[in-house]
């Protein structure tokens, strides 16, 4: 590394770059704050961890920028082919990095079953609001009344809260952040990398994409987070809103917090008990 060389390039293949993603997508964002906290944490060889992707924007972190092992695999397969690679080999770090539409729709049984099982597994999920690969078609957490391509006259269904879903199960960690919350977002990349390192681990990372979302209310990627360092509150202070207050904010924070044993420690003590 010489003296001017940025850190995340400690972490990133040179020979990919510069990176495909849209000018000014926070795809970026997430990636230094990712960064960021292996650096922190005093990660610097990252051989004993392996990512995990679909298909989608934010599935092309990893592979092919990541300087780490990783898998791309089938859309909304990410989270099971996963699971596969740490049950073959428990002392691998596994994280799964994906979008809205790859997680939380085609992969969405996927989801709410690893987070059941508590399985032990860092999954980031990234919501851009739209399947932001395919031209910004109406994903599970559009919000409601958003003009797409499938949804000219603006979209009638309410939108998922994946994080508040997967709070309800039985998951150690669930968090959300916008991508404004640059600091809070490293920080919660911490607690599951250095501080929490068993069970399932998921935060959404709330990053609107800057070309079929952003550029459709005539905003810049700039504008769009300075708009969210108002509009993105901490939960405490969102759930003390009136009903009719609180379309107008999105809730992030931390969601649910545990470090019981992940489904790893739980198959080895059942398989321990059948041998006695």
């Amino acid at each position: 590394m010489t003296k001017h060389e940025h850190p995340s390039l400690k972490y990133m293949r040179r020979e990919v770059l510069p990176t495909a993603f849209c000018p000014g997508c926070y795809n970026g964002i997430v990636m230094n704050a990712l960064f960021q906290a292996f650096e922190e944490l005093g990660i610097y060889d990252l051989r004993k961890y392996v990512f995990v992707s679909g298909i989608g924007c934010s599935s092309w972190i990893p592979s092919p920028y990541i300087k780490a092992d990783s898998l791309h695999t089938l859309h909304g397969r990410a989270i099971p082919v996963a699971t596969g690679v740490k049950l073959a080999n428990p002392e691998l770090e596994v994280i799964v990095i994906g979008g809205d539409g790859d997680l939380a729709s085609i992969g969405g049984n996927h989801l709410l079953h690893a987070a059941r099982r508590n399985m032990d597994l860092v999954v980031i999920m990234i919501n851009n609001l739209v399947y932001g690969m395919t031209r910004g078609q109406a994903a599970p957490t559009t919000p409601k009344g958003m003009v797409t391509p499938t949804t000219p006259y603006g979209n009638p269904e309410e939108p998922m809260d994946v994080a508040r879903l997967i709070a309800n199960t039985n998951a150690n960690y669930v968090a959300r952040w916008c991508v404004s919350q640059y600091l809070l977002l490293k920080n919660s990349f911490k607690k599951v990398l250095g501080e929490i390192k068993r069970g399932f681990r998921f935060i959404e990372v709330y990053a609107p994409c800057t070309t079929f979302v952003i550029r459709r209310e005539n905003k810049t990627p700039g504008q769009k987070l300075k708009e969210l360092m108002n509009t993105c509150i901490g939960l405490e202070k969102w759930e003390k809103l009136p009903a009719e207050e609180r379309t107008k904010y999105i809730p992030t924070g931390v969601f649910r917090e545990e470090d019981k044993p992940g489904f790893i420690d739980n198959y080895k003590q059942l398989i321990t008990g059948l041998k006695r």
